[in-house]
This record gives C-alpha cells, sequence and structure tokens, in this order.
C-alpha cells in the first residue's frame, strides 16, 4: 500500500503534468515566451486550497502582457505576472528575498 507521502507526491507529478502540458499549448502562440510556475505548487507544498501562480515572461512587455491575458484567458493560473527577459532576471538575481525565494523554486512549464 503506498504511504500519502508518495500519493501526494503522485498527485504533484499528476498536476505539474497535466498544468505543463495545457501550458505548452497557450505558450506556442507567443514566440520567445515563457511561461514560470512558482508558489507552493512550484516547491511541492501546496494544499487543496492553493491557488496558481505563474510568470509571464517576454522580450517585451506588450508581449508579456499577451501571454499573460492568454495564461489567464484558458484559466491556467489564478495569479500571473508578467514580466520582460531582462526584468526576471533582475529580480531572481537581486537581493529581494522574495523574488530570489522564486527565482530559486520557479518551474518552467512552456517547454517539456
Amino acid at each position: 500500500m503506498p504511504t500519502l507521502a508518495a500519493l501526494r507526491e503522485q498527485r504533484h507529478r499528476e498536476r505539474l503534468d497535466g498544468l505543463r502540458q495545457h501550458v505548452q499549448a497557450v505558450a506556442t502562440a507567443f514566440p520567445g515566451g515563457e511561461v514560470w510556475l512558482f508558489g507552493s505548487l512550484a516547491r511541492g507544498d501546496w494544499d487543496a486550497y492553493s491557488d496558481v501562480d505563474l510568470l509571464a515572461i517576454a522580450p517585451t512587455r506588450a508581449a508579456a502582457n499577451a501571454l499573460a491575458d492568454g495564461l489567464l484567458d484558458a484559466r491556467l493560473g489564478d495569479d500571473v505576472l508578467a514580466l520582460t527577459h531582462e526584468r526576471w532576471q533582475l529580480l531572481r538575481h537581486s537581493d529581494d528575498p522574495y523574488w530570489r525565494a522564486i527565482g530559486r523554486d520557479a518551474l518552467r512549464l512552456d517547454r517539456p
């Protein structure tokens, strides 16, 4: 009989795989874009009340906003933040502990 931890890990993998598949389908319409999952689902400490936090990263602010809108329209994320590639790199490597944690834990979803 599987342990509770094993069942939780299996459920986490299944949820991530399903989300990744849907994100990849949306992201193909936005060349140069990236989609990153952050927060409790990315860290693996999610629960039934956890939301889906996504970063929509693109070369320009307009492209990032369009990607974020596409993800929201597809109902793939509850919170979607739009950032340029340059801004994402600055934030994830900054001294801000919030963004450093996001940069450390985030999972890229737009590619296999």
